[in-house]
């Protein structure tokens, strides 16, 4: 079972308060919000979806790599390689 449908309802609530601030800052922009206001909600945006992305980033490393119960090499650097994809990705 992958971690991502283990952990579901977590997730899912995560991302469910990550819609609500992004619908807060639709909401400011329309109302014509100063920029301050503008910057700290799309700081606390960012910084939902960072968070989002280091819990699922973590498990998956917990899962498809240091899993001492990976017995097959190939299996382990799939999921490096899986890894390594995002992350660059993630940082572009």
């Amino acid at each position: 079972m992958s971690h991502t449908i283990r952990e579901k309802s977590k997730l899912l609530s995560r991302v469910r308060r990550i819609r609500g601030q992004v619908e807060a800052l639709e909401r400011a922009l329309d109302a014509e919000k100063g920029c301050a206001v503008i910057l700290h909600q799309i700081a606390a945006v960012r910084g939902a979806i960072n968070g989002l992305m280091v819990e699922v980033l973590e498990e998956h490393v917990r899962t498809h790599i240091v899993d001492p119960a990976i017995s097959s090499d190939a299996e382990r650097t799939q999921g490096a390689n899986e890894l390594i994809a995002v992350l660059r990705s993630y940082l572009k």
